[in-house]
């Protein structure tokens, strides 16, 4: 599994927007799903953010708007998501859900793709699909627009350690 790289054209290199990126989100109470995940995407590089909450979740969203958020649904959140499921069009329109959850949670399934939800998974062994959605969607993300300045540090070897 790889991830297309995009080239940004010379016309916006001047242009500073971090605004526009995209992470990978797992909000879980547990760290079993993200760990799962780490193993399924090491091949293609994407790196997995955890959060432990929703709101903590959400905050980095925020700071990340095209994000692929995979939120572990729990009998004590599944209102919580499902409210912030139905603003996420209006809120983050670039940013994309999938829920994870224990199968005795699967007859909500329905109800969360209704509210928005890419994908569903109740087992660690269906995350393969999950994480080449995850794959796609990220590499559809444009990279954040760099000064000319900014591009050119980021290429040299020892990068931004030594800028001044």
């Amino acid at each position: 599994m790889t991830i297309i790289s995009t080239t940004v054209p010379a016309s916006s290199l001047l242009l500073s927007d971090a605004t526009t990126a995209g992470r990978m989100l797992v909000c879980e109470r547990h760290d079993l799903w993200a760990a799962a995940l780490r193993r399924e995407l090491a091949p293609a590089g994407v790196r997995v953010w955890d959060t432990r909450s929703l709101t903590e979740c959400w905050e980095l969203l925020a700071a990340t708007p095209a994000s692929f958020v995979i939120v572990e649904l729990t009998a004590a959140n599944v209102e919580n998501l499902l409210l912030r499921m139905a603003r996420l069009p209006r809120d983050f329109p670039l940013a994309r859900v999938a829920v994870v959850a224990a199968r005795r949670l699967t007859g909500c399934q329905w109800l969360l793709r209704e509210a928005g939800a890419v994908h569903y998974v109740a087992a660690l062994r269906q995350l393969g699909p999950l994480a080449q959605l995850a794959c796609r969607h990220l590499a559809s993300v444009p990279p954040p627009l760099q000064s000319l300045t900014d591009r050119i540090w980021a290429g040299l070897p020892w990068g931004e350690e030594e800028r001044g």
